[in-house]
Parts: C-alpha cells; sequence; structure tokens
C-alpha cells in the first residue's frame, strides 16, 4: 500500500503555499510563492484574484512534484486562506469585477464611521461580535457595488458572486460548481450573525447589499466539492476549509477553553478558545467562531494586530536596514536595549485593542546616538507590546491569568522576539515543532472529514513543543518600558 496524504493550501496575504502532511501530522513537502502587492492609492491596498489563483495551483503542483509523488496519493485538499479579503465575480465568466480588496485596506474607513455616527455599533456587535471596522469584508463589498460601473445591478440580478478567498479557490477548483464558504470566515464579515450562524438580513439591508450574492455557509469538516479533472490527474476532494486564524487555533491544538496561541504573520493574531460560551467584549476584542464540528460550535475572543512580521518587512524592504527578515534578530541582539525608541508600527491603523482606524507609525525617543539597531529592537518589541496589550484584554474579559501561550507563524521563529514576548507577559511562551498551524489546521479539519485521522484526540497527541521561552526579567525590571510604550501610543491615539 502506497502511503497517502493530506494537501494543505495556506493562501496568505503575501503568498501562497502548499504543504503535504502525512499521517504523523509531519511537513513533507513545501512550496512557497509570493504574488503581487497593489497600491493604488494612500491606505489602498489590492490583490489580483487571478493570480492568487494561479500562484495557489503552481505551488500545489509544485509540492507534489518536489515529493516525487503522484497526487494519486493525495487523499482530499484543506484550504486556509487570509480573511476579510473580498472578491466579487461574474458567475458565467468566472472573472472578477475588480480586484481582490485585502483585509488592510482602509478605504472604507470614513463610511464605518458614519455607521458608528448612527449608532450601529452596538447592533453589529451583538449580533457579530465584531467592531465596526474597514478590516471586515462587508464594507468592501459596499464599496465595490457602489464604485464598479455595472456591479450592482448585475449582483441584484444574481450574475456576481462574492467570496472571502477560500470561496474563490472553491469556486475555481471545482470549476463553478460550488459556491461555499465555511463558519470561520463567514463569522469574519461583518453579515454573519454568530448566534444562528446565518446571514444576517438586517445587516444585509443596512450595508445594501444583495443576499443572491453570497455563498451558502458549511462546517469546517464538510465535502466543498472535488477538483476539477483538468487541474489534477484525478477528483480530489476538499473536505476541511478555515480561515487563518482559527486554522491555526486549531493546528496548535488549542481545543479545550482557555488555550491560547498567537499567530506572528504580517499581523498578529491572539486567539482564546472559549468553548460554546459567546463571550461578549468588554475591551473591544473581537467574538469570532472557532470552527464547527461534529455539530457543535466553538467560539473565540480574539485580538488583532495589524502590522507584526510586517514591521520588519517594511525595515528590509522600504529602509533597506538588512537583506534577509532572519538578520533583524542579530542586528537587535547587538544593543542591550532599545536606547530609550519606541516604535508603535500603525501602517494601517491600530487594531485590538484601540481600533483607531486612522493614526499612523511613527518612532518616537531618536537621539543623535540612535542607531539602525535600536530601531530594529524596538521594531521587535513592538510586535510584542501590541500582543501583550490584546492578551491583557483578554484576561480581564475571560477572568483569568494566560499562563501558557501557545506560537506560531514566521516571526516566531525568532528567539530574542520570543524572549522579549515571555518577558513582557510574565508568561510561558511555547513554540511547537511543526510551526506552520495553519496550514496544519486545514489538514486536520480535511482529514477528519475523510477518516484518515479517526477523532480530534488521535491528532491531540501529535502536538509537539520544539522550545518553551520562560521569563528571565521581573515585573519590576520591565514596567517602566511597558508604561513607555504606552505612553508613545497614548501620544498618537488621544
Amino acid at each position: 500500500m502506497k502511503e497517502k496524504y493530506i494537501l494543505a493550501l495556506d493562501q496568505g496575504t503575501t503568498s501562497s503555499r502548499a504543504i503535504i502532511y502525512d499521517k504523523q501530522g509531519k511537513i513533507r513537502s513545501f512550496a512557497q510563492k509570493e504574488f503581487t502587492q497593489y497600491f493604488p492609492k494612500p491606505g489602498y491596498v489590492e490583490h489580483d484574484p487571478q493570480e492568487i489563483y494561479s500562484s495557489q495551483i503552481t505551488v500545489a503542483a509544485e509540492a507534489i512534484t518536489k515529493m516525487r509523488i503522484h497526487d494519486l496519493s493525495i487523499e482530499a485538499i484543506g484550504i486556509t486562506n487570509q480573511r476579510e479579503t473580498t472578491i466579487i465575480w461574474d458567475r458565467k465568466t468566472g472573472k472578477p469585477v475588480y480586484n481582490a480588496i485585502v483585509w488592510q485596506d482602509r478605504r472604507t474607513s470614513s463610511y464605518c464611521d458614519q455607521l458608528k455616527a448612527s449608532g450601529y455599533q452596538e447592533l453589529i456587535r451583538q449580533k457579530t461580535g465584531l467592531e465596526i471596522d474597514a478590516y471586515f469584508s462587508g464594507t468592501k463589498i459596499k464599496w465595490i457595488m457602489d464604485n464598479v460601473p455595472g456591479v450592482r445591478k448585475k449582483a441584484e440580478k444574481g450574475a456576481l458572486a462574492f467570496g472571502t478567498v477560500d470561496s474563490w479557490l472553491i469556486w475555481n477548483l471545482t470549476n463553478g460548481r460550488k459556491h461555499l464558504t465555511d463558519v470561520s470566515n463567514a463569522s469574519r464579515t461583518m453579515l454573519f450573525n454568530i448566534h444562528t450562524l446565518e446571514w444576517d438580513v438586517e445587516l444585509l439591508n443596512l450595508l445594501d447589499i444583495p443576499a443572491a450574492i453570497l455563498p451558502e455557509v458549511k462546517p469546517n469538516s464538510f465535502q466543498f466539492g472535488v477538483t476539477d479533472s483538468l487541474i489534477f490527474s484525478k477528483k480530489i476532494p476538499i473536505t476541511g476549509v478555515a480561515g487563518d486564524q482559527q486554522a491555526a487555533l486549531f493546528g496548535q491544538m488549542c481545543i479545550h477553553k482557555g488555550m491560547v496561541k498567537n499567530t506572528y504573520g504580517t499581523g498578529c493574531f491572539i486567539m482564546l478558545n472559549t468553548g460554546q460560551e459567546v463571550i461578549e467584549s468588554k475591551n473591544r476584542l473581537l467574538t469570532t467562531v472557532g470552527w464547527q464540528l461534529n455539530g457543535e460550535t466553538t467560539y473565540a475572543l480574539e485580538g488583532s494586530v495589524f502590522v507584526g512580521g510586517a514591521v520588519v518587512q517594511w525595515l528590509r524592504d522600504e529602509m533597506g536596514f538588512f537583506r534577509q527578515a532572519a538578520s533583524s534578530e542579530k542586528l537587535a541582539a547587538s544593543v542591550e536595549d532599545n536606547g530609550g525608541v519606541y516604535f508603535v508600527p500603525a501602517f494601517t491603523g491600530l487594531g485590538a485593542p484601540y481600533w483607531s482606524q486612522d493614526v499612523r507609525g511613527t518612532i518616537f525617543g531618536i537621539t543623535r546616538g540612535t542607531s539602525k539597531a535600536h530601531i530594529v529592537r524596538a521594531a521587535l518589541e513592538s510586535i510584542a507590546f501590541q500582543s501583550y496589550d490584546v492578551i491583557k484584554a483578554m484576561e480581564q474579559d475571560a477572568g483569568f491569568k494566560i499562563e501558557k501561550l501557545r506560537v506560531d507563524g514566521g516571526a516566531s521563529a525568532n528567539d530574542l522576539l520570543m524572549q522579549i514576548q515571555a518577558d513582557v507577559l510574565q508568561t510561558n511562551v511555547q513554540r511547537p515543532e511543526v510551526v506552520e498551524s495553519t496550514s496544519l489546521g486545514a489538514a486536520y479539519f480535511a482529514g477528519l472529514q475523510i477518516g484518515f485521522w479517526s477523532d480530534v484526540s488521535e491528532i491531540e497527541s501529535q502536538w509537539q513543543m520544539e522550545k518553551e521561552f520562560v521569563a528571565e526579567k521581573s515585573t519590576d525590571e520591565l514596567q517602566p518600558m511597558i508604561d513607555q510604550w504606552h505612553k508613545a501610543v497614548n501620544m498618537i491615539t488621544k
């Protein structure tokens, strides 16, 4: 018998990846391809949906070829994706009516302010668990409807389809036969009622969005369709779908109430499993659907840091501080401290718990003696400080101290950052052997649906810790730094 595998498609903000997992949850093959970022105006961020799809198919083929296996060995496909990014396409031609508007895009900020001024904040929070913010898909859909000629009329006739990136991939992989999404992605649109688990008519009317464009919502482990025979040599079932952060929470096996993970990617996304309980945040965190499995819905509290690893990319690409992102650790470690420099990387506003849409990035405390190394260290610290603010808000909402934090994502490989995080939080930071938690979560959802893994307890035993970071500094030592960080944030948010 030939060994069988699960193919995970991980469609991220800056790259598409394909990872092949075996039955032990180990990576057997990996391929990645970056794609173009478009910034047509300040605050605008777009992707070409066709490039998203072509890059994803390219890496899937590459991962299979690298491993020298035939795609007949692939039992199922799991999809995980950048959430909130919004695509509308023609049902007949399959062509997008406009570029994908990315989750980072701020073009609808002023409309969001109008909604807040009209008193809709509480209604939207109660139904969706979300803040009114340009981050989510709802106002992006409305913008395309209102600004691209002919779109609204076609949408009302049912000729167009909306989807987050998961829906776009499913549509293309099945050659237009399936227009579906899952509960985790739906819960990030600002149009989905997380209590009834249905699209909300009142919210659709508020944003003037026709229901005819929406995908059907399914659980995370589900037969979403089979791939078209033109793509792979056999029809492979797509049996697992989840938004990237929910997939990472599951991939980290944070399956019990009270467990927490932080994914250090382009942004930082901290999630706390709240079990079957819907906790309404008093600290401007988001209440969201974690996943739906075996008829049971798991909820989560989430805090989103808009700029995490992206601050390191900025120092590399725009400032030319170093050629490789990995060099940031060495440069930051070359100085004992930040030299009084505090970096608030609010390039696209600040997320939880501040939700300041219009503030912009600032560096404080520069003197004649400030070096590149101080600025790089302050940049790494900003990732840890922003995560600290979210986790402290989470502890207040949950009513207990978070003792352990499971970490993943590209920047979690930075030992200095992980140590700073453990120190600031006074919490044990646990990095697993497989840091590709997002794709692993998608693979797990896909595998559970087809019996590749028998149940959750079987896969729970696969989680292994690679390294644990324990606080080396006391609260008293770190409090002045935390105070200075908050002073810097307050200077731009007040």
